[in-house]
């Protein structure tokens, strides 16, 4: 069996296999022999040397007075000369076979399934290796090309090959024999010669992962990208942003003077790329995504459609909308909006006055409510309830009351501290916003004696408190008082 001893050192020590396999791949084989031979594998017993140098294969046979089945039986006579006087009928000899005497067609049966065997097993080990893979970049060379699909060698004797099929493949990009190809794992197959591994060319995770081994700020997590659409072979868009204000991310993506995104291009084959600013107002990512043009003005024509016009000059009109409607088409798949662009000239005969732009497209990307208008004290935010209706049970309901009382520092409630009326001017201060009233038409226009008095207020005259013309008494500090009329 020295043979034998060679080929199991050569298949784990050259070849690279486990001695699980070995041993399991050289046991079914000799097994397969000997069925040949015998026609049964049942009592075929393999046993290896504890350092794997060498293996042998036995027949398990038992003892027995008068053999019916030579095969599986041996006579108590010869199994005495064989293991001496001390064997009794019954017991069990392993007795050594040379595989040598098995017969032509069993010897070639066995080479078969090792032949098997180690195929199976080299591919499961591959599998293994590369079932986790799937996503990842991996470097071969152009090997053949069979109905437009191109073939790859990647090495491993032969036995892992990679396709690169003709949907996966980035347009425009030819091989000749041996060139490099970098390429994108998308799947992993058996086949009969052994592991198959589906490439891409065209996948936007190539470009992400080129990328990424380009710009540190990518891998440090400083720069994220926020997608990135392809025409591959053509052009490639990438929308990048930080979390870091004193970061420029596209700055970071190109490098000193382009360095980091020349790399990139060369990788993909001179492919063009933009790299572009991602930003939450749809307005600006818009016009950010149709660079190189530069836009005007970006209009949200229906915030609900994700519709919106883009405006440019007319010099800018044929680079915003790109070779074939490419540069546009990018755009709308980068921002997920549907983009229609026109010139200035022609965005003349649109009437906008009926398009809620800005805030309905903002609406859209905030995370904030819109917030309702308050009017009362009881209706801020954080109030603490006891003061409020301390508050309006003396008169001051209304936050304007509020205001005007506490300016004229006039509030004096049993109950209600000073603390707790500076902390509900500070509630008021963040968060209500006053508006103006506008001004008349004509702020000389005399307004009709009733309008005058019913517009009137008054305030009692102790403590500044709102009172009104039915009132005998301040509700706030109890002073009694009476309303006449003035004689003309």
């Amino acid at each position: 069996m020295s043979e034998m001893a060679e080929a199991i050192r050569q298949l784990i020590q050259e070849k690279g296999y486990s001695e699980d396999s070995v041993r399991q791949t050289i046991e079914r084989a000799l097994k397969a022999a000997y069925k040949r031979t015998y026609g049964t594998d049942e009592n075929a017993i393999v046993k290896f040397a504890d350092d794997m140098s060498d293996v042998a294969i036995y027949s398990r046979k038992v003892v027995i007075d008068g053999v019916y089945d030579p095969v599986k039986e041996i006579e108590l006579e010869e199994a005495k000369a064989l293991a001496g006087d001390e064997i009794e009928e019954g017991d069990e000899l392993d007795i050594l076979e040379d595989p040598k005497s098995f017969d032509r067609s069993a010897v070639s049966t066995g080479k078969q399934t090792a032949h098997q065997g180690l195929n199976e097993t080299f591919k499961d080990s591959l599998y293994n290796d590369y079932k986790d893979k799937i996503g990842e970049i991996i470097i071969g060379y152009y090997q053949r090309e069979r109905n437009g699909n191109i073939y790859v060698d990647l090495g491993n004797a032969g036995r892992l090959e990679g396709v690169l099929p003709v949907k996966y493949q980035s347009k425009l990009e030819f091989y000749e024999k041996n060139d490099r190809i970098k390429a994108l794992i998308v799947d992993i197959k058996k086949t009969s010669s052994g592991l198959q591994l589906v490439l891409s060319r065209s996948d936007t995770k190539l470009v992400s992962q080129i990328l990424e081994k380009e710009v540190p700020e990518i891998s440090d997590g400083t720069v994220e990208i926020h997608k990135i659409v392809r025409d591959a072979g053509y052009r490639t868009k990438i929308a990048v942003y930080s979390k870091r204000e004193e970061v420029d991310p596209v700055g970071a993506c190109v490098g000193l003077k382009g360095t980091r995104i020349q790399n990139v291009i060369r990788e993909l084959m001179n492919e063009k790329i933009d790299v572009l600013r991602y930003d939450e107002d749809p307005t600006e990512f818009i016009k950010n995504a149709l660079s190189p043009a530069q836009v005007e003005r970006v209009v949200i024509m229906d915030a609900d459609k994700r519709q919106a016009l883009a405006i440019v000059e007319e010099s800018q009109f044929s680079l915003a909308i790109g070779r074939q409607g490419q540069n546009v088409r990018l755009a709308n798949k980068l921002c997920d909006w549907n983009i229609d662009v026109k010139t200035v000239e022609q965005a003349q005969d649109i009437d906008f006055s009926t398009v809620n732009t800005v805030q309905n497209a903002r609406n859209l990307f905030s995370d904030e409510e819109v917030s309702e208008e308050i009017t009362t004290v009881a209706e801020l935010p954080g109030v603490d309830a006891e003061i409020a209706k301390l508050l309006k049970d003396n008169g001051i309901d209304e936050i304007q009351d509020f205001v005007d009382a506490y300016e004229n520092n006039s509030i004096n409630i049993e109950g209600v501290s000073k603390e707790a009326l500076d902390a509900v001017n500070e509630l008021i201060n963040q968060n209500v916003e006053f508006v103006e009233d506008e001004a008349s038409d004509d702020e000389n226009t005399e307004k009709p004696e009733a309008e005058e008095s019913a517009e009137e207020e008054y305030f009692c005259p102790e403590c500044g408190a709102k009172i009104t013309l039915d009132m005998t008494q301040c509700p706030n500090c109890g002073v009694e008082f009476e309303f006449t009329e003035d004689e003309e």
